[in-house]
């Protein structure tokens, strides 16, 4: 029997890095008390950075009724950072053998009625749970980076994994404010991940074949298609787009002219000019800017981008 959600008061979050560091934020945020288990006291000052960091964007986005810094206690021994916890956010490096002997440590010291969630973005949960001797309760809810502002997190158990605990995780990030993708089926890269990759598989042949700079493709993106997608997605768009028809006239109409697109789809080869000329291009975009100032930026966009959402 797993907890009840009202009971969750407690987070336990693994991992000192963004992932690690932007879960921790952003179950504070949402009014939880957070335990952040760090490898060493080495990651305490980048750790506490990166929670404060996204403090500011999480208080420009609305804090929930006791949410507070003061809730954050720091732990470097996982066993201490586990005591009363209620739910499990792990965020390890992406290594199924470091994954694999953590999650058979987690399998006997949480309790059983706690629920253990991986934020892997590479890995599946049925590699994962493989030493775990309480594999049912563990479950893959893998964010969009930054995880502490962007709603989306996909949920996905392993072979061993109850049914029962998918939908319970999936109700349970929903009430801690995110939006939550039930998977349904383990796949390599869940989603948005897909998704996304098909657009930098894209980017990487235009660029490879002189077709496009890395400025244009972004220009392209952030100009084009990129704010209707933050309301409509892509298959609503094109619904959309088409009028009464919507979507069979998309299809009917422009499907075919799509099949060489759809067939050519293959990654480019990473050769050392396709290496060098995206690096040259995001080099010359970024200028003299340092990545935490446009870290800064890219999260107060993305702010004004979620409220106005929400105030529709």
């Amino acid at each position: 029997m797993l907890k009840r959600l009202n009971d969750i008061k407690l987070v336990t979050s693994i991992g000192a890095g963004p992932i690690g560091g932007g879960w921790a934020a952003h179950f504070l945020a949402q009014g939880f008390k957070v335990n952040a288990y760090l490898h060493s006291e080495d990651e305490i000052d980048i750790f506490n950075s990166i929670v404060k960091t996204a403090w500011v964007s999480l208080t420009d986005l609305g804090l929930a009724e006791g949410a507070s810094l003061q809730n954050l206690q720091i732990f470097t021994n996982l066993e201490e950072s586990l005591k009363g916890t209620h739910f499990v956010q792990e965020s390890a490096p992406e290594r199924l053998d470091i994954k694999q002997d953590l999650y058979e440590t987690l399998g006997r010291i949480v309790p059983i009625d706690v629920v253990i969630s991986s934020s892997t973005s590479g890995l599946t949960m049925t590699e994962i749970q493989q030493k775990c001797n309480t594999p049912e309760r563990t479950v893959i809810g893998h964010p969009f980076n930054p995880p502490y502002l962007l709603p989306l997190v996909e949920i996905v158990g392993g072979e061993k994994t109850n049914p029962d605990v998918v939908s319970w995780t999936a109700d349970f990030y929903k009430m801690a404010g995110k939006s939550p993708l039930v998977l349904k089926k383990e796949i390599p890269g869940f989603v948005a991940t897909r998704l996304q990759e098909a657009l930098w598989r894209e980017a990487l042949h235009m660029v490879a074949n002189g077709e496009a700079t890395p400025a244009d493709i972004d220009n392209a993106l952030i100009n084009g298609p990129a704010p209707r997608m933050a309301v409509q997605g892509q298959c609503m768009a094109f619904h959309v787009a088409c009028g009464e028809g919507g979507m069979a006239t998309n299809l009917d109409q422009f499907g075919p002219a799509l099949k060489l697109p759809w067939t050519r789809l293959k990654a480019p080869e990473l050769t050392k000019d396709l290496r060098d000329k995206m690096v040259k291009g995001c080099a010359q975009m970024a200028g003299d800017q340092h990545f935490e100032e446009m870290a800064e930026d890219r999260d107060k966009k993305i702010v004004a981008v979620l409220n106005a959402i929400k105030s529709k």
